[in-house]
């Protein structure tokens, strides 16, 4: 069974939504989001990267960016930029990018559904992003972004979706800063909300696409606020934690790209020599740009070619973890030849998302980066059947958009 349940959003006022809205906290650094929000005291950037409003400081975990959130939360709820919806709800939630559609519900999940995992992961967490995320969730007693889970659709459920959005007007139709245009409708008719409830109750799992960290963060409030108030009944709004969830057949999943400092001691001649001997084709494309056409294939550019490098069956395990590309490019590749033990803490290694395109990577090989190698993308049905089998993928395997936009809905743990 999968819980999700209907709550009241904190959500901006219709007239100042598309000056709200913006790309999740873990795409950009603290420049980067200075810079989106310059000139817009309405973005929320303001809230899930606080520490753009106060001075320029070594700690960005301080707990005073924190309290600086929360304070911006109180703001926009006093001066009516933000409204508190009056009675639960469920929320239509539809993304359009490139012309491609994405239709989900947004509504909350059980926090005992993640711990005994129902809700199904499938990457590790880094305790330091945790530990920020926990302290955010905290202080604010707020889910303040939604994680992206996704599940197998569900003909009844899209039935519903489809039906609600061609009979109804959304509350919002604005476009982000990216292009992506994000709409949302406010799902109040409680029977309908009774029947989306009922039809995920015979969902058997939902999973994690993107938001692991929010997910373990959110799970762990969750935890603390139970200890807090030992005489909870399970039904107090921390008990749950906010998610977007989308059926699996609307989702892409795009390349999750590498680009590599040195060559590890090696002269360009014996690096390629090597990797042949890996098990490895490699054939010089020239300065024409390849992007690899099927699994098992590999883009990489070094010295101003690009070459088409194809891992041989002899090379590809009969595992579904270890015969993904980002693993067999890492264990016969980057780790033996590059030496690049563990791509999570190596600083030889960097990662870049594929819908940056391969001009991004080029860009980097030839700036402060030596080489990079362009993936072809993990299948959503791969990381369904990893989790699935409580497996792990490796580590910057998937990389999902569009990306969900942060502000359009809250959840308070009060």
């Amino acid at each position: 069974m999968a819980t999700v349940r209907p709550f009241k959003a904190i959500r901006p006022e219709k007239e100042y939504a598309e000056k709200v809205v913006s790309l999740p906290y873990d795409v950009m650094n603290r420049e980067e989001a200075a810079e989106m929000a310059e000139g817009n005291p309405y973005s929320f950037l303001h809230i899930c990267r606080a520490e753009i409003d106060l001075p320029q400081q070594e700690n960005q975990y301080d707990r005073s960016v924190y309290e600086k959130a929360r304070d911006n939360i109180a703001a926009n709820l006093e001066n009516g930029v933000f409204i508190k919806e009056e009675k639960p709800a469920l929320y239509l939630y539809r993304q359009i990018m490139d012309g491609r559609v994405q239709t989900g519900i947004v509504g909350c999940v059980s926090v005992d559904e993640y711990n005994e995992n129902t809700i199904k992961k499938h990457e590790y967490t880094r305790v330091e992003k945790e530990i920020d995320r926990i302290n955010h969730f905290d202080v604010c007693d707020t889910n303040t972004e939604p994680v992206f889970l996704t599940y197998r659709d569900d003909k009844r459920i899209r039935s519903i979706m489809e039906g609600y959005a061609a009979g109804n007007d959304p509350v919002y139709d604005v476009t982000s800063a990216d292009g992506t245009k994000h709409i949302l409708w406010v799902i109040d008719d409680q029977k309908i909300v009774a029947g989306l409830v009922e039809l995920f109750d015979e969902i058997p799992a939902l999973y994690i696409a993107d938001g692991h960290h929010r997910s373990a963060s959110a799970g762990k409030v969750g935890e603390k606020r139970r200890e807090e108030n030992p005489n909870y009944t399970g039904d107090e709004e921390f008990n749950f934690f906010m998610a977007a969830i989308f059926p699996d057949n609307d989702l892409k999943i795009f390349d999750y790209n590498r680009v590599v400092k040195d060559l590890n001691g090696n002269t360009k001649e014996e690096f390629l020599s090597k990797v042949q001997a890996a098990g490895f084709a490699v054939e010089d494309m020239g300065e024409e740009k390849y992007y690899p056409e099927s699994k098992h294939v590999f883009s990489m550019y070094l010295e101003g070619k690009w070459y088409k490098v194809t891992a041989s069956d002899e090379i590809i395990p009969d595992h579904v973890i270890d015969s993904l590309d980002v693993a067999v490019l890492q264990n016969s590749l980057l780790g033996p030849i590059l030496g690049i033990e563990d791509p999570r803490t190596d600083k030889r290694i960097d990662f870049v998302g594929g819908i940056r395109g391969l001009d991004e990577l080029k860009r980097r090989a030839e700036k402060d980066m030596k080489l990079a190698f362009a993936v072809y993308p993990v299948d959503v049905d791969d990381l369904l059947e990893v989790a699935d089998n409580d497996m792990i993928m490796p580590p910057k395997s998937t990389w999902f958009e569009p990306k969900l936009g942060s502000g359009l809905f809250l959840h308070s743990l009060k």
